[in-house]
This record gives structure tokens, sequence and C-alpha cells, in this order.
């Protein structure tokens, strides 16, 4: 994964209702107004959350008549590596951390004497 993609991917489980979100998504599939009842806010609150979730690619929708329902993409999860994979990943390949890893000076301190 790219730095960018880690970045989408952790702001879009950053915030505790999309969390909260996608634990529900797990079990079933929702629609908004569902989760305007659940979580008590506007329809428009909740379709930014729905937004940020779709932008990261951990949800899909299906339509329903005039109703859209929400469920999480398989493709997606079943993909995603474990966070000491993603670390891994942006060690080795993100250019920028490349170059800070290169051009850090190194700690006088014995390793034993670093916290």
């Amino acid at each position: 994964m790219t730095t960018e993609e880690v970045s989408i991917l952790f702001k879009a489980l950053s915030d505790q209702t999309r969390l909260r979100m996608v634990t529900l998504l797990s079990r079933r599939e929702y629609c908004n107004c569902e989760f305007v009842s659940i979580f008590g806010i506007s329809q428009p609150a909740i379709s930014r959350h729905i937004a940020r979730l779709k932008e990261a690619r951990l949800i899909h929708e299906r339509r329903q008549g005039q109703w859209i329902y929400y469920s999480l993409n398989p493709s997606t999860w079943d993909r995603l590596p474990s966070f000491s994979q993603i670390l891994e990943d942006l060690g080795q390949h993100d250019a920028v951390i490349l170059r800070t890893i290169d051009q850090a000076p190194g700690c006088p301190l014995p390793d034993h004497e670093r916290l």
C-alpha cells in the first residue's frame, strides 16, 4: 500500500462513528435511514461518513428502488494487510521515508540506553 492509500484508510477508520458503522456492517447491510436512527445524527452527516468509507473502498452500496443499502466490501477487507505489514510496506516503498532513513543521523546512545 502507498502512503496515500494508508492515509485514506486510516482517515476513514479514525472516527468513532465510522468505526461503529463498520462494526455494524460486519453483521449485515444497513440503509442510511437506519444509521440516522441508530446514531441520532442528521442524514447529511451520515452521508459524509458513508462517503469517507466509500472513498477508502471499505464499503459498497446496493440500490433497491429508492433505497440504498450499504455493506462491507469484501474484496477490500480480504486484501487489507495487517498493521505490521502496512508499516513494512511503507518502510520499503515510500521514497520520503527512505530518504529520511538515509539522511537521519545515528543516535549517539547505545541501544540499551534509549527509551
